[in-house]
């Protein structure tokens, strides 16, 4: 156990080297004295000397001023942080490691991190900065490292620290719950009298429009598919951040090919153009400038109106465009866009109050993105278009945005998708929660295994896209699946509107989401959440009070299975039935026992 213990804190170590890293603290190392910083083709350089007298002093060397904005105290606090070891313990301690399940996911990870080093390198560097009679940590495994030049790639330290943000281990921890209790036992083969999946049989055409909306200096592109015979409901397609409006083309063409006008929007002050002019030392408010939650949602508004011109103009698009009937479809900060179309209600006092309060260590980068929101001036903004009348938000950026009962005035039918593998927008904070408070009609879509772009078909994805998100994606053969369900089920919601309502309502239930399902991808759907999940969104969102809630009748092996990270947890839980008292505290028990787990270094 203790060995087990000393493992999960080194791994932590190679976590919190990730952070130094993702914080800017690194760039070109000279033998033990500098570090080189790789993010594609840019490198920049840094003393290790001027880090430690940095991290020792908190005063800036000269050399370190550009990067001023980047060494916080959070910074601050990883490079001080130290793993003390034995040292005549420390050579068996790394042959054990090194010869464990663990030790070789954690060399992997440190590989992917350092890309030019051996395995015999790296061994090294372990073996004599775990001899170092002040500890092991970030600085002194770079100065023991055996070479001058130290190479370190960026976007994999990145990527560490993504996928070890607190909310995407807590979308983790419930997992089982969502994969137990969403799964129809003996659920017999599912049949229709046709697929909805398949292409339809009337040839798509497309056309991109340009428009401007003078009044906010927007130039807003849109793409258009239709048929000849179209009818139905219009659809808008709202891209994620740092993307465009190609995010989607094999939904807007299937859709099309069955009788439906679809309107892809690109949003210009979150595009992928925008990104890319965005400098790396930006900070999150030029990066996501606050209005665009207030201009992405008016963008939307904007073409509609532009459109319904167009639709009693005389020319091919007449009569095509239905602007007083649609359904928006969103994908990440898309999603967004769709719920405050829908009407969602921000909640910026809630929302000011988690951004100030939550370490930034603990947030994964929807957190990131949505606290931008924060330096909005207006607090009670109206954003609701009531030509919507159904939406559909995918991986959505929700979070804080909403507040507690924003999305309780969301009252038409909605659709949303969750990948229980997004690091990104993590599942639990980001839409469970979101569906959680939801009034009205309501599906979720749920991608076991799924990540953030999974949805998304990478034939045409911008591959800089895919790579931006720096956390391994779900998109190719494997998530193929989830993109034959939503095809399935986004053609069926919107028939919905349409008088085939009853003929494509199957298409709606349980037993056809699972009978698309694979060994690799778990597809459930359902127009509820698991009773247990209410209490868990009832104990993250209060702090000390008292609280008693009934616990479901619940499987035992998913109660381990969600349980067993906190086996030393000092309060367990005998009754899975009936069990009462103050859950939120027994809730952070078991949180804090498995950060300490992650963290607990001296």
């Amino acid at each position: 156990m203790k060995s087990r213990w000393l493992i999960q804190k080194l791994k932590h170590h190679i976590f919190l080297f990730g952070v130094a890293l993702s914080w800017g603290i690194a760039t070109p190392l000279n033998a033990a004295e500098r570090v080189t910083l790789q993010l594609g083709p840019f490198q920049q350089s840094v003393e290790i000397a001027d880090l430690e007298e940095w991290a020792q002093t908190g005063q800036l060397p000269p050399t370190l001023t550009p990067y001023r904005s980047l060494l916080t105290p959070q910074v601050q606090q990883v490079l001080n942080r130290r793993l003390q070891l034995d040292p005549n313990l420390a050579e068996k301690f790394i042959n054990d490691l090194l010869l464990s399940t663990d030790g070789a996911r954690l060399l992997d990870q440190i590989g992917r991190v350092l890309p030019d080093s051996s395995l015999d390198q790296l061994k090294a560097a372990l073996f004599l900065a775990a001899r170092q009679a002040n500890g092991l940590s970030v600085l002194s495994f770079l100065r023991a490292y055996p070479e001058e030049t130290v190479t370190i790639n960026a976007s994999s330290a990145i990527a560490i620290v993504l996928q070890m943000n607190l909310p995407y281990l807590q979308s983790q921890v419930v997992n089982p719950i969502l994969e137990q209790e969403l799964t129809m036992a003996d659920t017999p083969e599912f049949t229709a009298d046709f697929d909805p999946t398949v292409t339809g049989y009337q040839y798509v055409r497309e056309r991109t429009l340009r428009l401007r909306d003078r009044d906010r200096d927007r130039a807003i592109p849109v793409d258009v598919y239709w048929v000849g015979n179209t009818s139905g409901p219009l659809v808008v397609l709202s891209h994620g951040f740092g993307s465009d409006r190609k995010f989607l083309t094999y939904l807007a063409r299937h859709l099309a090919s069955n009788g439906l006008t679809v309107v892809a929007i690109e949003h210009p002050g979150s595009n992928f153009s925008w990104l890319s002019g965005v400098s790396l030392r930006s900070n999150i408010g030029e990066v996501l400038p606050p209005s665009e939650f207030i201009d992405r949602p008016q963008d939307v508004s904007f073409v509609l109106d532009r459109l319904a011109k167009i639709n009693r103009g005389y020319g091919s698009l007449r009569g095509k465009l239905n602007t007083e009937q649609v359904t928006v479809i969103g994908h990440s900060l898309g999603g967004y866009t769709a719920l405050a179309l829908a009407g969602g209600q921000l909640d910026l006092e809630e929302l000011r109050e988690f951004c100030q309060q939550r370490s930034p260590l603990e947030r994964s980068p929807a957190d990131w993105f949505q606290c931008s929101a924060t330096d909005l001036q207006e607090d009670n903004v109206q954003l609701r278009d009531q030509r919507v009348v159904q939406v559909m938000a995918l991986n959505a950026v929700t979070g804080h945005l909403f507040g507690s009962s924003g999305l309780a005035e969301v009252k038409i039918p909605t659709l949303l998708l969750t990948g229980t593998n997004d690091a990104i927008t993590p599942s639990l904070e980001h839409q469970l929660r979101a569906f959680d408070q939801l009034g009205g009609l309501k599906y979720l879509l749920v991608a076991l295994g799924g990540t953030h772009l999974s949805v998304t078909d990478r034939a045409t994805l911008n591959e800089a896209v895919t790579s931006s998100t720096l956390v391994p994606e779900l998109t190719d053969k494997d998530a193929e699946p989830l993109r034959r369900l939503f095809r399935g089920v986004s053609l069926a919601f919107i028939k919905q509107l349409t008088p085939e309502a009853q003929r494509y309502q199957p298409f709606l239930t349980p037993a056809y989401a699972q009978s698309l399902s694979t060994p690799s991808l778990s597809l459930r759907l359902s127009t509820q959440l698991p009773p247990s999940l209410t209490t868990w969104f009832q104990v993250l969102s209060v702090s000390n009070q008292k609280i008693a809630i009934r616990f479901p009748t619940l499987n035992q092996d998913a109660i381990g299975k969600i349980f067993s990270p906190f086996a030393n947890s000092s309060q367990v839980m005998t009754q899975t039935d009936c069990c009462t008292g103050q859950l939120n505290q027994i809730f952070t028990n078991f949180m804090n026992t498995y950060n300490r787990r992650l963290t607990g270094i001296s």
